[in-house]
């Protein structure tokens, strides 16, 4: 097939791969950064709110207030008011308005409240602001120092802030009338009901007022409303001045708060992002510098990451090197019965002698099942790993295995030590597996009138067996070669690949994967004269 058949191959481009870019904030870091900061914004905001505190000196002030706007009341229901109250019904008193101007002009300037008299119709009598001689002196007051660009971009933050609260929005209008009225506040008219009332008014010269209207009566009689007017700006600036405690507090918290988040950030950040990079790196990698970052003694989590991936591509390069050198050995192992064949094949096509090609033939017959028995080996051995981790343990009864394996083979004798139980996890066919390759192994070796003996006990922690046989043993330098893939060491007179040299590999790989061990050595007390091969095999419990 040519790319002709598939046009779209000829302008193919691979993608290039992403490549991984560290901004100078991660979104890690802005998440850490963002909870810190939002518990404390919280906190801060609701202490900024200071409601309670505020709502309390305006009750201090109103009360004050409402104290000194009955003494007025007071004296003006008394001095300021014309006429002889006898008792009867048609006998009323009414407000004098000279002598109440006079006498509202001396008794408010102390206080310095705007002060207005209605009377009982609501008409305006008197209003502080036009009488002569109140607050006529000259106040000196001194002018606060020229804000700055800082405090100027504060104050209309704080400003800002203030109005977004709730405790100030619903306030009536404070009205200036031109024409004014007692109408023009429900307060005035409560007062000539009888009744002390105030209120809050929003929108004066000042921002917040205060009204606050007295009944001015005498003998029960209402004869007209003293409506008193002040600002509330010695209340706002109390309440500024704690804010901006509370700002100053949330400004240091602020830069702690931030600065502690940011190494927290750092010290987590930056340790993942080198363990990104790295394990980029080793997927990249065409060589096996590439390396994962230690960071196993910090202690935490990111170290455990740290050492969990250090180890994961340690094994993974130990499974790389494993599989090419898996790759060479089976492409060795294969060529050699190829190469086998192929001479023979070769041979047949010149030869005309029958017995010859027969004799070729058989050559060429046990090649390939030679191929066939390696090639079936290797592709067990291939995927044993793959099966190991997705099949499911289960508990093993190990001596009833022993004695089924015994029943199978008769020159096998199976002995129990003990009565404690045989038992382990793992996968009974791969055991299986190991059991019948040692006792195929033990029998290729032995003595026409030779057994193999197995031999089984439990320990505290592992279940041991061992298997004996009564060949010529094993050199005492192949102890761990035998069970390297391919070896071979076959007894004098065996035909020539009757065996893979894969068994004991596989048997190997089957029993580490339990969690146990296998190791070789020989029978007898002379090391040069052995009675035999002992194969001993400890599983856990």
């Amino acid at each position: 097939m040519s790319n002709l058949d598939h046009p779209e191959r000829e302008n193919f481009e691979p993608r290039p791969r992403p490549r991984r870019r560290r901004s100078r904030f991660s979104s890690l870091t802005w998440r850490i950064l963002a909870i810190n900061l939002l518990a404390l914004v919280i906190v801060v905001t609701g202490m900024l709110y200071l409601d309670t505190y505020r709502a309390g000196l305006i009750e201090a002030k109103t009360i004050a207030l409402g104290t000194q706007g009955e003494l007025i009341a007071a004296a003006l229901a008394e001095s300021g008011v014309v006429g002889e109250n006898t008792g009867q019904s048609g006998d009323l008193l009414n407000i004098d308005d000279a002598g109440a101007r006079q006498l509202l002009a001396r008794l408010i300037a102390p206080i310095r409240t705007r002060a207005r008299l209605y009377d009982e119709q609501g008409n305006l009598l008197a209003d502080s602001r036009r009488l002569a001689g109140v607050w006529s002196s000259v106040q000196a007051d001194s002018l606060p120092p020229p804000a700055g660009a800082f405090e100027e971009t504060a104050e209309a933050v704080y400003d800002w802030f203030v109005s977004m609260l709730p405790s100030d929005r619903g306030l009536d209008p404070y009205i200036e009338s031109t024409d004014p009225h007692g109408d023009d506040y429900a307060e005035v008219g409560a007062a000539l009901d009888g009744t002390l009332s105030s209120s809050l008014r929003a929108g004066g010269e000042d921002g917040v007022i205060l009204n606050l209207a007295i009944p001015v009566q005498r003998f029960k009689q209402v004869q007209g409303a003293l409506l008193l007017t002040t600002s509330i700006a010695d209340i706002e600036d109390s309440v500024r001045q704690v804010r901006y405690g509370i700002l100053k507090l949330f400004a240091v918290a602020l830069a702690i708060t931030t600065s502690l988040s940011l190494y927290l950030a750092g010290t987590i950040v930056r340790p993942l992002y080198r363990l990104a990079e790295a394990a980029d790196a080793v997927r990249h990698a065409h060589d096996k510098d590439a390396s994962i970052p230690d960071f196993s003694n910090r202690g935490d989590e990111i170290g455990d990451l740290s050492r969990a991936l250090g180890e994961m591509t340690e094994a993974l390069a130990e499974r790389m090197g494993a599989i090419e050198s898996f790759a060479a050995d089976v492409a060795h192992e294969i060529k050699n019965p190829l190469s086998s064949l192929r001479s023979a094949v070769e041979a047949a096509a010149r030869i005309e002698d029958p017995v010859d090609q027969r004799r070729l033939l058989a050559v060429v017959e046990d090649d390939v099942l030679r191929l066939d028995r390696l090639i079936s080996d290797i592709s067990d051995a291939s995927r044993l790993d793959a099966e190991l981790a997705r099949a499911e343990s289960e508990p093993v009864d190990i001596a009833a295995l022993l004695t089924a394996l015994a029943g199978v083979y008769p020159t096998v004798d199976f002995t129990r030590q003990d009565d404690a139980p045989l038992t382990t996890s793992g996968i009974e066919q791969r055991l299986v597996q190991v059991f019948e390759n040692l006792i195929a192994n033990g029998r290729s070796f032995n003595p026409q009138d030779g057994a193999i003996r197995i031999t089984a006990r439990a320990g505290a922690e592992w279940v041991e067996v061992v298997v004996e046989d009564d060949g010529p043993g094993i050199p005492p330098a192949s102890f761990e070669t035998i069970f390297e893939r391919f070896y071979r060491d076959r007894p004098a007179g065996e035909k020539f690949g009757t065996h893979s040299g894969l068994g004991l590999s596989i048997s190997k790989q089957i029993i580490e994967a339990h969690g146990g061990v296998i190791f070789a050595e020989n029978r007898g007390d002379d090391p040069n004269a052995p009675q035999g091969a002992r194969f001993t095999v400890r599983l856990p419990t």
